[in-house]
């Protein structure tokens, strides 16, 4: 008898295990610090006071983003919780508010931390910590380093690839070049700085005067008086807003018009180049990657017009030609797909994972053409030159043809609007992709009041 019953219980333990692994594996739900089966909560650090900002505008756009994913349902049936500090850009503040973010509001990653100075102080930390760092508001070089830093990875095209943009275009159609450069005395400015001079190549003893600037200072403008005076023709402009805007300012006041190479970091209509005078901002080139919503050519693209539909309802105040509102809506975007992807297996080797393996991914307010593809840590690896005529970024023929007489030999090509990115090779190999001018402008923002915690519930 007993061994009967033995019998049985072993059948209905065979019969069990059967239906266990018949589950599906997906079906088993896996938790990280900052989940739950109701909740995801985000961490987040930005400037909304300082010297930087005006970059305010990024963390006021995502806290509406995904109070918009929040009223839609939330992400497979979970609300998220946005939870954003302002650090003042300053790094010892980062720090402070990241472990806190971490170790006592228990989230389950940071994203879009803003700054390389900042990134840099956090990225050990995070790494250790085994906590993503997903998607830095910022263009380093350094962030695409799975090798040595597997939880970190930015998203913006990297500041070697635009360098090499600008590198290339003087090398190719400004007549004996002498360049002058204005950069900030940190890791952001040094790594726009290497990667211009990695693509200038035999040609880097073009650059003949480089005027650097802290963060804490209240103004460049002996900076520029400086640059002038060096004789040179070309000026690569590697500041962010209030530098950029007195730099732009600066050198019109004092009758100096190089061709005038601005980093896209600061390329806000409202936030930079408005403060500094249309006039003066007549011809400088950039690099464009994402949709001006304001273009005509762009008026009906259908990710304009849920844009478009997002700023009435959740940010009526903002100001629609500006390209930071539509930066932060992309990147929000992106993390929405990397988390619908994770499932119910929010754990933060999974998030990492997802966040990994994105391939081609379309993104909204991204140029046509371009894709996401996070496999090399190294998401939008395009960019294409635009120059700024009247008042606002324009990417046609016309807006180069106007500027041609008093620099270039010849007029520049403009590729189709259609045409996909061209890819060029950095000096050591690397590959780097850059110009075609098929694209629309970023624009400007407004600087957000300051904020202290908000959480988007």
């Amino acid at each position: 008898m007993t061994f009967r019953v033995s019998l049985s219980l072993a059948a209905g333990a065979a019969m069990l295990g059967l239906a266990l692994a018949a589950t599906p594996v997906a079906a088993q739900k896996k938790y990280d610090d900052g989940a739950s089966d109701t909740e995801i909560r985000i961490g987040h650090t930005n400037p909304y006071s300082g010297p930087a900002s005006a970059y305010g505008a990024l963390g006021q756009t995502m806290q509406a983003y995904f109070r918009m994913v929040n009223d839609r349902g939330g992400i497979n049936g979970r609300k998220v919780t946005f939870i954003t500090y302002d650090d003042g850009y300053n790094p010892a503040k980062t720090v402070e508010l990241v472990k806190k973010l971490v170790e006592e509001d228990k989230v389950l990653f940071v994203f879009q931390t803003l700054g390389t100075p900042s990134n840099v102080a956090i990225q050990k930390y995070l790494n250790q910590k085994q906590v993503p760092q997903l998607f830095v508001a910022s263009g380093a070089s350094r962030w695409r380093n799975p090798k040595d830093y597997p939880w970190t990875m930015g998203w913006q095209p990297d500041y070697v690839t635009e360098a090499a943009a600008y590198a290339k275009d003087i090398l190719a159609h400004v007549k004996a070049p002498k360049i002058a450069v204005l950069m900030q005395n940190d890791e952001y400015g040094q790594d726009y700085f290497n990667g211009f001079m990695q693509a200038l190549g035999k040609d880097a003893g073009r650059i003949v005067k480089v005027a650097t600037y802290d963060v804490k200072d209240a103004s460049v403008e002996s900076q520029i008086v400086e640059l002038k005076g060096s004789g040179a023709n070309v000026f690569f402009n590697i500041a962010t807003p209030k530098f950029a805007t007195q730099a732009i300012k600066k050198a019109a006041e004092i009758g100096w018009r190089p061709v005038h190479y601005l980093n896209n970091v600061a390329t806000s209509v409202g936030g930079v180049i408005k403060p500094a005078g249309f006039d003066a901002a007549q011809g400088i080139i950039t690099t464009a990657y994402l949709k001006d919503p304001t273009a005509p050519q762009f008026a009906e693209s259908p990710d304009v017009v849920e844009w478009g539909k997002f700023i009435e309802r959740y940010l009526p105040q903002a100001d629609k030609t500006s390209s930071w509102f539509a930066y932060a809506y992309a990147v929000s975007a992106t993390l929405e797909e990397v988390l619908k992807r994770s499932g119910d297996d929010l754990t933060r080797d999974n998030l990492m994972k997802q966040a990994a393996s994105l391939k081609d991914v379309e993104v909204p307010m991204l140029l046509p053409h371009l894709k996401v593809d996070t496999t090399g840590f190294n998401p939008i690896q395009s960019v294409r030159l635009q120059r700024f005529l009247g008042e606002r970024w324009d990417y046609s023929l016309a807006a180069w043809l106007a500027f041609v007489p008093a620099e270039r030999p010849a007029p520049v090509a403009a590729a189709p609007e259609d045409a996909a990115p061209a890819k060029v090779k950095a000096k050591d190999g690397a590959p780097v992709k850059a110009k075609t001018k098929d694209a629309a402008a970023p624009k400007a923002a407004k600087a957000p009041p300051t904020a202290k915690k908000q959480a988007t519930q």
